[in-house]
């Protein structure tokens, strides 16, 4: 379906406002990008991190967050392309990016990656090592990825001290128990569409407080679905709003009001608090 005949999405309560914590909206063709940005606007979504995979990838984050003000930037790479150690011109070449771009908000995507065919695990723990020393060097966030990973991440965190800089579990859908390691880490869990179909996961997302939590979309291109009105889009992050406030049964105006000064808190947008 062309993007064009994209049907609009029913009106947020007044007075809502959102975070998106995680995309990959630089995957785009960039003519897709202000149609993303109206029917963000439309959903009260009023700031969207653009999370880079690899250092060209990261590059393109900044430079579309320099183009459009809802966008912010975040400097990383992504374990799946974590195939080489960084060195002190890779960490220097990050550092740069990260230090010199008042668009960066955040050290993201990074993590762990324990799928067959990932890199090497012990590439993997160096990466995101040195991710996290550059977060506390530049007193910015992680919004971490995990995958079959868990154990080897949380240890990761608290040996690099990642509870200095906090951030968030980017795409969370663990357990209660996981949930709560993460908070223990100094993490908040951010939740996207899959609270929408995971009774466990909902089951999680009933029992842990509101103020542990912050909300994203993962949004990027999804050819793989048949009709384009389906791919998920940083809009949605209104949808797992809803399906929040119903499964904690509250108002999604409060769900607006908390997790959008989390997520605005640990990126330290002021103007959204």
């Amino acid at each position: 379906m062309p993007e064009d005949h994209i049907p609009p999405e029913p009106a947020p309560p007044a007075g809502v406002v959102f975070g998106d914590a995680h995309t990959h909206l630089d995957q785009y063709v960039p003519s897709e990008i202000p149609g993303i940005v109206e029917r963000a606007e439309a959903a009260a979504v009023k700031f969207i991190v653009l999370a880079g995979t690899t250092v060209d990838s990261t590059r393109a984050c900044i430079d579309m967050a320099r183009e459009y003000g809802i966008f912010h930037a975040g400097v990383g790479i992504h374990p799946t392309n974590a195939h080489q150690t960084v060195d002190e011109d890779s960490y220097a070449e990050l550092e740069g990016m990260a230090r010199t771009r008042p668009e960066v908000v955040c050290i993201s995507e990074v993590g762990l990656d324990y799928l067959p065919g990932s890199p090497d695990p012990d590439t993997q723990h160096q990466v995101f090592r040195e991710h996290i020393r550059l977060a506390r060097s530049l007193d910015l966030p992680v919004i971490f990825h995990s995958r079959e990973s868990h154990p080897d991440v949380f240890r990761l965190l608290r040996e690099e001290r990642a509870h200095e800089v906090g951030g968030a579990m980017h795409y969370f859908q663990g357990d209660e128990p996981t949930a709560r390691e993460a908070i223990d880490c100094g993490f908040f869990i951010s939740l996207a569409r899959p609270l929408l179909r995971l009774p466990e996961l909902q089951e999680t997302a009933r029992n842990i407080p509101l103020e542990n939590m912050v909300l994203e979309t993962d949004a990027y291109p999804q050819p793989f679905k048949k009709y384009r009105h389906n791919w998920t889009e940083p809009r949605h992050v209104l949808e797992v709003a809803q399906k929040l406030a119903e499964i904690k049964g509250i108002t999604v105006e409060e769900v607006s009001e908390v997790t959008t000064r989390n997520l605005a808190g640990i990126l330290k947008l002021n103007q959204f608090l």
